[in-house]
């Protein structure tokens, strides 16, 4: 071969090349998924989604809607509100569909590799895991609106609003890419489906704290004192760095609805109902709301971050099972107090009566004598509102001893090793070795051995609290951080009770020692 033609070999085999893998990152490119949502009559509590599908190659798109939220562990059936689905192609031809099971829908799109897929959802939900539209505002959940691609929830995602223009705000924790457009992007749709949406007319405030941005929503402004409560919500946020030691997210969004229950956590973002206005009718009502608000923000690090290794990656189609959501929810409560006593919005004492409360309420249901902790963690599907007769009698919350485990907990810890180590050191641990290490959750076993390497003692007994009915020595546990335990019964008790039902009010311990004094100086700061 002469040179010439060894040139001219080359050069066709370096195009060729070039040509084949263009052709090959053509075809392995992510499909594009682009929203559109818009509220031509809200009041009558629809809105139109238009999903634009480009670069799809799959003959048949299977397209699947979650039917639970998480945070809210209950199947909520969110495909009965999907009505007037459609597929069109580029000509606006339609393409033909069918349902393959309640929450998907198989397309046959053929050698297609645009279409456009649309439909309608009713959103008449006031909840914070379910949406809602009506004249004034929209909250959009959007895992209850949005499909995605079978099997594939890592693709990218951009959403378009059309506000009605009756709205004039969006609050969300999405990225904003054209602000001009209301455009916003996730990069996968576990974040997408986990930052809902306000739009309407609510006060917004932004501000900054520790370096990081925070955007402020309010539906019912009446009574805020702006400086007041922006300066507590710093005061929050920085008590909670202060433990974590690390801030996971660059930008948050604080959104607070209108009058109503409950509240949700999410990545950068919180979502709850308020009272429906901020005139708060006594000190101890602003602190329950603060509580409330300290929650949902320490779910950030407590079941986002450190979380059961059953909590992701989700299956969105069915329930995902833990017997560890007495840590995710039962710490946070006890860190909702930790945490507003660093921040200086709870006195001490009062914690402790908010823990008091806590053991109160459990220990005087006569489900306490039938579920274990464990088991409320893993029967929540069942029990998340259970409101059956005999509920009380059979059932109990992870809310209520949950916490009380907490610090029971961390009193051992902090005996064990001279108050120079406590639950804080697990918490650290489990964010840093799982989440920022190794990229995933603790399992059961994991979890309590970081306890006990942080106790260096085995915590056997604590754990048969756990997974057991058996009566718990509070006084044991009460007494290393100078704390003792009211279990006096109630004069009020009726004498036919199944069981006792005692004051188990918490109250200081006369003559503690010096080490007793210095734990409950660490934790209460009295």
């Amino acid at each position: 071969m002469t040179k010439t033609l060894k040139l001219s070999y080359f050069l066709l085999l370096f195009h060729t090349f070039i040509f084949c893998n263009a052709s090959a990152k053509i075809v392995n490119e992510d499909p594009k998924l682009n929203y559109t949502v818009s509220f031509e009559n809200p009041e009558s509590h629809y809105l139109e989604v238009t999903l634009n599908f480009d670069n799809i190659h799959a003959k048949k798109t299977t397209l699947s809607l979650p039917v639970w939220t998480p945070g809210y562990y209950l199947i909520l059936e969110t495909p009965r509100y999907i009505v007037d689905f459609e597929v069109v192609d580029e000509n606006d031809k339609k393409i033909s569909w069918k349902k393959n099971t309640k929450n998907s829908w198989v397309i046959e799109n053929g050698a297609k590799t645009k279409f456009a897929v649309k439909y309608r959802v009713f959103a008449n939900k006031k909840s914070v895991a379910e949406s809602y539209v009506d004249a004034n505002k929209a909250f959009l959940m959007p895992n209850t609106i949005f499909m995605h691609i079978e099997n594939s929830i890592n693709n990218p995602v951009t959403l378009t609003l059309y506000k009605n223009a009756k709205w004039s705000t969006i609050s969300t924790g999405l990225k904003c890419i054209d602000k001009n457009n209301n455009t916003y992007f996730a990069e996968n749709f576990d974040i997408f489906y986990d930052s809902p949406i306000y739009i309407g007319n609510q006060k917004t405030i932004d501000f900054e704290n520790e370096g990081k941005t925070y955007s402020l929503g309010i539906a019912t402004p009446q009574g805020l004192d702006d400086e007041k409560f922006v300066g507590d919500l710093k005061k929050i946020m920085s008590a909670t760095t202060s433990i974590m030691q690390k801030i996971p997210y660059d930008h948050y969004s604080y959104i607070m609805m209108e009058a109503g229950g409950g509240g949700l956590e999410h990545w950068n973002s919180q979502a709850i109902f308020t009272k429906g206005s901020f005139d708060a009718k006594s000190k101890q009502e602003y602190t329950d709301f603060m509580n409330f608000v300290t929650h949902e923000y320490f779910h950030l690090y407590n079941v986002k971050a450190i979380r059961p290794i059953e909590l992701g990656p989700f299956d969105y189609n069915k329930e995902n099972y833990t017997t560890m959501l007495w840590v995710s929810e039962g710490f946070t409560v006890y860190y909702e107090y930790i945490i507003m006593m660093k921040a200086g919005l709870l006195d001490g004492k009062d914690a402790l009566k908010y823990l008091s409360s806590s053991i109160k309420k459990y220990e005087n249901e006569e489900g306490s004598r039938h579920m274990s902790l464990a088991q409320s963690s893993f029967d929540i599907w069942l029990n998340f509102f259970n409101n059956e007769s005999n509920a009380k009698q059979t059932v109990i919350s992870y809310y209520d001893k949950g916490p009380t485990i907490g610090l029971l907990l961390d009193l051992e810890i902090r005996n064990n090793t001279n108050n120079k180590k406590s639950l804080d050191d697990v918490m650290r641990f489990l964010y840093n070795e799982y989440y920022m290490k190794k990229k995933r959750g603790f399992t059961e076993a994991e979890f309590w051995s970081a306890c006990e390497q942080t106790s260096q003692k085995s915590l056997d007994e604590i754990k048969t609290y756990v997974n057991t009915v058996n009566e718990i020595d509070y006084q044991k546990y009460l007494s290393y951080g100078g704390l003792q335990i009211d279990l006096t019964p109630i004069s009020t008790a009726e004498k036919n009770d199944k069981f006792t039902k005692r004051n188990y009010n918490i109250s200081e311990l006369p003559n503690a020692t010096k080490l007793q004094l210095e734990i409950r100086k660490s934790i209460f700061n009295f």
